[in-house]
């Protein structure tokens, strides 16, 4: 295993960087497709949320790997290398995996414990299986990762020490206030219809919004997320003025262009798009308070998008009450409980050296295949010599002789075989797949075929089940 991540996040480089190096989803696939056409890797996969840009790949040669992906995630987003570089964070092997179960775990997170990267990574690991990167090492990786997750979240009290990326922004728009206090019947506008923008839908509505409009530029995808909301709080989608459904809440698609209209009638703005530029600039904002006839409460916004959907200049607005990701990372030192965090890193340790055990296991089989298929066919040698001196054997002795063979063969190849995959399993034990193959003249490249082999059928599965 020579896992390489190369990639920064919240921890290490201040929002402005983030935003400049985001990747657009249309990217991903250019970025993953170069990286296994660079000559050190093999694999790629990238993990692109609103806070963390990171690539992962199965190099051969690590100063070339690092060179090669830092570069890549350079090209493929917005800023140049020279200005990533100060920022960027390498893990390589055990580490590489460490991190990203942690990311998995929800320790890495701005808010602690949030369970939302999981599906994320999800999404990771679907986009490298479409493309065609994740061979066998990341596909394990992040299948792994996934499980991880699960179990940290079902054996912890994580959960309660952490919470979604937008239900932490709207306690910040709150300020002291219970969030559903404060949200109980505000007039609510989500601009974007993808997964974070589905997420704050479903809490605006769960937190007792009265009236809800989702804003995309593709207003099929905001009538399927107001369906989904009529289905899960037993709403139904309306047309604006229409009465309210059950509980009270009235749901609604609308077309960007509608945006200031809505902006205008909103108590509370939730923006996640994938938009390349600004989505709701100051002017829009101020306009929209300056028609009001109650300024009270103002309007709250929520930017949830990386880079920014709404003009950080919308802080100095009066009335404009402006919580985006530079915002919540400033409030995200919030102190969970010790003990659950101790427990998860106690998870993710345990996790990383099982991986790392299975992993140089399964390094070392391909060796053990091709050292099994040159036995067997010594076996079949030495039987057609016997029959040439033999000529008079019957079947049934000839059977017997060759199954004769074949057990002792067996035999003598167990005792080892078992042992070397034992020591394989433990640190340091990479070496005795080489020992392996000096001792017993094996072909390179018919191991080399083996593994292979594995990887196709590892990809095979792994396209049958996106299909199933």
């Amino acid at each position: 295993m020579s896992l390489l991540v190369v990639g920064l996040s919240h921890r290490s480089a201040p929002v402005s960087v983030l935003e400049r190096a985001a990747l657009r989803p249309e990217a991903r696939g250019k970025l993953l497709q170069d990286a296994v056409s660079a000559e050190p890797a093999t694999e790629s996969a990238v993990l692109a949320t609103c806070n963390r840009i990171e690539l992962y790949a199965d190099v051969d040669k690590f100063h070339a790997g690092v060179a090669e992906l830092s570069t890549l995630l350079a090209r493929h987003g917005g800023a140049a290398l020279e200005e990533l570089t100060p920022y960027l964070y390498v893990h390589y092997e055990d580490r590489a995996v460490h991190h990203l179960f942690s990311v998995a775990c929800g320790l890495d997170s701005m808010v602690i414990g949030e369970g939302q990267i999981l599906g994320q990574i999800k999404d990771a690991l679907a986009v490298a299986q479409e493309q065609h990167t994740a061979g066998r090492l990341l596909n394990d990786l992040f299948q792994q990762a996934l499980r991880v997750g699960k179990r940290a979240h079902s054996e912890t009290g994580i959960d309660k020490a952490g919470q979604s990326l937008v239900t932490f922004g709207l306690e910040q728009l709150a300020r002291s206030a219970d969030v559903e206090s404060w949200a109980a019947g505000k007039r609510a506008l989500v601009i974007g219809a993808g997964s974070m923008s589905s997420l704050a839908a479903t809490t605006l509505a769960r937190v007792g919004v009265s009236e809800l409009a989702v804003a995309n530029r593709t207003v099929e995808r905001a009538e399927r997320l107001v369906t989904t909301l009529a289905e899960q709080f037993g709403t139904s989608p309306t047309e604006p003025g229409a009465p309210g459904a059950a509980r009270g809440l009235t749901a609604r698609a609308v077309p960007m262009d509608a945006v200031g209209t809505e902006l205008a009638q909103a108590d509370v703005v939730v923006s996640c798009t994938g938009a390349a530029g600004l989505v709701l600039g100051a002017d829009a904002v101020a306009a929209a308070l300056a028609g009001r006839a109650d300024h009270r409460d103002g309007l709250a916004l929520l930017d949830l998008a990386m880079p920014r959907d709404i003009d950080a200049a919308v802080h100095r607005i009066e009335g404009a009450h402006l919580v985006d990701i530079e915002t919540l990372a400033d409030a995200s030192a919030d102190a969970p409980m010790a003990a659950d965090v101790d427990k998860v890193r106690g998870i993710v340790s345990d996790e990383v050296a099982a991986f790392g055990a299975a992993q140089r296991a399964a390094h070392i089989t391909p060796t053990v295949v091709a050292l099994r298929t040159m036995a067997a066919d010594v076996v079949t040698s030495e039987i057609a010599r016997l029959d040439g001196r033999l000529p008079d054997l019957d079947d049934k002795q000839r059977a017997e002789i060759t199954q004769t063979v074949r057990r002792v063969v067996d035999k003598l190849l167990h005792a080892p075989t078992v042992r070397v995959k034992q020591l394989a399993s433990e640190p340091g034990g990479a070496g005795y797949a080489d020992a392996l193959r000096e001792l017993f003249d094996l072909d390179p490249q018919t191991v080399a075929a083996v593994s292979r082999a594995d990887t196709r059928a590892d990809r095979h599965d792994a396209a049958r089940e996106r299909t199933s």
